[in-house]
């Protein structure tokens, strides 16, 4: 399974930019992670194929997430964007593997810097 993300970049305080991700395959749950530097990798929000969402404390109000399930595609709507959103954000997606095993698969990293 790939996952190819798109859609980062450099933008003031009070900002907003979209995310994109496509995966090779259906996956049942997609999500956005984001790693800054010096800190450990941390879930943003996710989506499962029936649309149930949940999102870090941190980005409630300001970001959304959403799927097309026809295209395998998650974006994440960022708006209001704070200095403290700067990050790389990674794409990911799981599904169930054989028992309770769950694969998960990662995209290539997207870099959002937020300029103050």
């Amino acid at each position: 399974v790939q996952l190819q993300a798109s859609g980062g970049g450099l933008v003031q305080a009070g900002g907003s930019l979209r995310l994109s991700c496509a995966a090779s395959e259906h996956l049942n749950r997609l999500g956005w992670y984001r790693q800054a530097p010096g800190k450990q990798r941390e879930l943003v929000a996710d989506i499962t194929t029936d649309g149930r969402t949940n999102y870090a404390d941190s980005v409630k109000g300001r970001f959304t997430i959403s799927r097309d399930n026809a295209k395998n595609t998650v974006y994440l709507q960022m708006n209001s964007l704070k200095p403290e959103d700067t990050a790389v954000y990674y794409c990911n997606g799981r599904r169930p593997g054989f028992g309770a095993v769950v694969n998960s698969y990662w995209g290539q990293g997207t870099q959002v810097t937020v300029s103050s």
